[in-house]
């Protein structure tokens, strides 16, 4: 499916209270696990490529053209609605009008923008600091005139709510509405009570993070559904299970010297192979041999 229809699909799928899962991604091959398992969307989560692609935690140091090209990837070998973490446009305005760009021609069918300073830090990190909500606006405008296919969604993130507090985040959420964002996000809430009470202030379509070991309250898809939400991202939960699986087996490995005892934490060669989809291409390879 190309790109344009991609961007189309995942307007259709964005309605008020559809509560689509979305778990993130790191990289190509976690996009296709994602695909596998039945979903339809992805989030090439900033987070992750940071840990994966530089073995760094999320605080700014990745770039532009890093995460397009992991977002290229992951167009190469899905046809998932894909969502870019573009952290804070790697930049101002004009930087973020040339991220836009970038991860659309890329493949992404909607870009995240953030309104925390630059360089950012993961949402869900003490000693955030965030841009003057004019300044964010002015961004978001940009965005919005870079795309060259008005169907491509802009989602505007806050991170206000732990420095200004959650009515000022409410209100950074309307404005960047009003600059044209396609839809919300606001960072890291604390409460249950904040939390269901997002999509109720500020109507439109939003989107949640559920991070394991973060901030906000873990909530089932069928109540954050019901309080408004749009899609329920997962941004971490593929990657922090790998991590534990590896640490795990790895561990046992260096003590045992053997992987009994762990074999149920390892996919086996043959089923790592069709992951891969190695058959389309040993396939391919037949097709162009020289005889």
């Amino acid at each position: 499916m190309s790109s344009s229809k991609l961007n189309k699909e995942m307007r259709r799928l964005l309605t008020v209270g559809a509560g689509h899962i979305m778990p993130g991604c790191a990289n190509a091959l976690a996009a296709r696990m994602i695909e596998a398992a039945g979903h339809k969307m992805t989030m090439a989560s900033g987070a992750a490529i940071a840990n994966t692609y530089l073995g760094v935690p999320d605080i700014g140091l990745t770039t532009s053209t890093e995460v397009a090209a992991h977002v290229a990837a992951m167009r190469d070998v899905t046809e998932l609605c894909i969502l870019a973490d573009a952290d804070t446009g790697f930049g101002n305005a004009l930087n973020t009008r040339r991220t836009v760009q970038l991860f659309e021609r890329a493949g992404a069918n909607a870009i995240m923008i953030e309104d925390q300073t630059y360089p950012k830090r993961c949402g869900h990190f003490e000693g955030k600091d965030v841009i003057p909500k004019s300044e964010m606006v002015a961004k978001l405008k940009a965005a919005v005139d870079a795309r060259v296919d008005p169907d491509m969604m802009i989602l505007a993130r806050t991170d206000a709510r732990a420095v200004e507090g959650f009515e000022a985040a409410l209100d950074r959420a309307r404005a960047y509405q009003e600059a044209g964002a396609d839809f919300l996000f606001v960072e890291a809430p604390i409460t249950k009570e904040e939390l269901l009470a997002i999509p109720k202030a500020v109507p439109g379509i939003h989107i949640c993070n559920m991070v394991i070991g973060g901030k906000t309250p873990l909530l089932p898809r069928e109540e954050l559904a019901a309080a408004g939400y749009s899609v329920i991202v997962y941004a971490n939960a593929a990657l922090q299970a790998s991590l534990l699986a590896m640490q795990q087996v790895l561990g046992h490995l260096h003590t045992k010297g053997t992987i009994v005892g762990v074999e149920d934490k390892i996919m086996m060669f043959k089923e790592r192979q069709e992951a891969l989809n190695a058959k389309k291409y040993q396939d391919l390879e037949k097709r162009y041999v020289v005889k």
